[in-house]
């Protein structure tokens, strides 16, 4: 059984070199972990690293952080679903929103249950995904202070994870202008500007952040310790926090080029080879590890002379070349994987998941 590993010691490293960039700034900072998939395991080692504040877009996985700390503030990041709005004023502390009806129907039920629920506003700038029009964001926040159980903590805003609009200076000082401008027409505080993410990060090592920007939500870089603006690994960071690892089921010298009429595949592609291949020959390996638990664009061998052949919802196929390492049937490869890569094994019911 193919199985992921996350390595306790340097998730701890990395949870410290974030946490320390962010207390010399005076940022506050939430931990994103809907990487973890609500795994229990893998939250109970991230809420011991002392986080205060935890983010989901899941609220089963908000369930199971309280479960395990009961003190943890935890934020919904996304818009609420109507029919799930019971559900968010019970599990999280704070939720992200975009849509006047919603927050009406947040304040009902946190007065149902004896709550006052907070709520940080998203503000659309440029990315298309949520956020209020600039055009609106007056009204919609003279329409929510007037709502009872309800108390606005935040405005935010969402970059990169759509179209890959990058946060940039421009941008940043335009989300503080518009909580400098609700603070100025309301009288009214507003504690969070929550205009940071992994992405935003390389800012703050460029003195390109505004001082007004003063909370972020963070997964991708604490977990992979990656440059999510420039798309490499970031220095003084750990990449191998997690490491994934599947065992060959089948391992032969085989044709390199398929015999026979050629059709689609299960995923409908469609192959062409060279005529040179014709006759040519490879040690193929199987590995117990399939498109149902992950994209292979998006796993990498460690060991560089490996290479994906395709794959099948539940095998992948790796060309081996020579074999020069002489790996065998029931040996282990390991692999390296992206943001999505971890999402999705995580998430797959039918890989192991371990803790070093």
């Amino acid at each position: 059984m193919a199985y992921i590993t996350l390595d306790t010691k340097k998730l701890k490293e990395n949870f410290n070199f974030l946490n320390q960039l962010f207390q010399k700034k005076n940022i506050q900072w939430t931990v994103v972990s809907k990487i973890l998939s609500g795994n229990k395991d893998y939250l109970s080692v991230l809420l011991k690293l002392g986080i205060k504040q935890v983010s989901d877009s899941r609220v089963s996985n908000l369930r199971t952080i309280k479960s395990i700390d009961p003190s943890i503030e935890t934020i919904y990041i996304k818009p609420p679903a109507k029919r799930s709005i019971s559900s968010v004023v019970k599990y999280a502390d704070i939720s992200m929103n975009t849509e006047i009806g919603t927050i009406k129907l947040l304040s009902e039920e946190a007065a149902r249950q004896n709550k006052v629920h907070k709520v940080i506003i998203m503000i659309e700038l440029g990315e298309l995904r949520e956020g209020v029009m600039g055009d609106d964001f007056i009204d919609f926040y003279r329409k929510v202070f007037k709502l009872k159980n309800i108390s606005i903590v935040g405005i935010g805003a969402n970059l990169s994870c759509l179209y890959g609009v990058l946060p940039n200076q421009d941008k940043l000082i335009q989300l503080s202008l518009y909580e400098q401008l609700i603070e100025a027409k309301f009288n009214k505080q507003i504690p969070f500007v929550s205009g940071g993410s992994s992405v935003t990060i390389p800012l703050i090592f460029q003195n390109l952040l505004p001082k007004s920007i003063n909370h972020f939500r963070v997964g991708e870089t604490l977990f992979l310790g990656t440059d999510v603006y420039n798309n490499k690994p970031l220095k003084k960071m750990h990449n191998d926090v997690f490491r994934l690892y599947s065992e060959i089921i089948e391992l032969s010298e085989k044709p390199v080029v398929p015999t026979g009429e050629m059709g689609t595949n299960v995923e409908g592609l469609t192959y062409s080879f060279e005529d040179k291949l014709i006759g040519t020959t490879s040690y193929r390996a199987i590995i117990d590890l399939g498109l149902l638990d992950v994209d292979e664009s998006h796993i990498e061998p460690v060991d560089p002379n490996l290479h994906f052949v395709g794959a099948s919802s539940d095998m992948i196929v790796i060309d081996l070349k020579e074999n020069e390492k002489n790996y065998k049937v029931g040996d282990l490869l390991e692999f390296k994987m992206d943001y999505m890569g971890v999402l999705r094994i995580i998430n797959s019911k039918y890989v192991e998941k371990k803790v070093l």
